[in-house]
């Protein structure tokens, strides 16, 4: 079963092409729920319509993975915002989700490829954060059909 703990969304890239650049300072906002669009992205997220047929119309983090993290890096009062994912789950290896449809609460999603960590995330969890999270980055989808994701429900296929 997916448990879906946290929900977020942004209107704007902090880090995506921002290489050699400061981070942009756009709120990740936390939501109880959030619209998804079949082939496009979410609703409200800086990543809906992107571009035609992108990867990560949504991406997908766990929270088992996360909490690790803080503790290997030394933060333990990092945000889970701080991963910039939309999706934080419990209850799935989300690796095993690459190349698969799968449902959470209604809605089907393809899981794509693994979310890659980048130097980023050295700045915004601690130093470390990037190598740790190798081959655990989390998950990038497509969105295969309309519907709402809501937090702390439990639904997967």
């Amino acid at each position: 079963m997916i448990r879906i703990e946290h929900l977020f969304i942004s209107p704007g890239h902090n880090f995506f092409g921002h290489h050699g650049s400061p981070a942009g300072e756009h709120a990740i906002v936390a939501v109880e729920q959030v619209e998804c669009v079949a082939g496009r992205g979410l609703r409200g997220d800086r990543f809906l319509d992107y571009k035609p047929d992108y990867k990560g119309q949504i991406t997908f983090f766990a929270m088992e993975v996360f909490e690790a993290l803080r503790t290997a890096v030394g933060a333990p009062d990092t945000s889970p915002s701080a991963v910039r994912r939309n999706v934080l789950t419990r209850g799935v290896d989300l690796n095993t989700l690459i190349g698969w449809e799968f449902e959470v609460q209604g809605v089907r999603f393809l899981g794509v490829e693994e979310c890659k960590p980048c130097y980023w995330m050295d700045g915004a969890i601690g130093p470390g954060a990037e190598e740790w999270l190798k081959g655990r980055g989390g998950l990038r989808a497509k969105i295969v059909s309309d519907g709402w994701l809501r937090i702390r429900s439990e639904s997967a296929e």
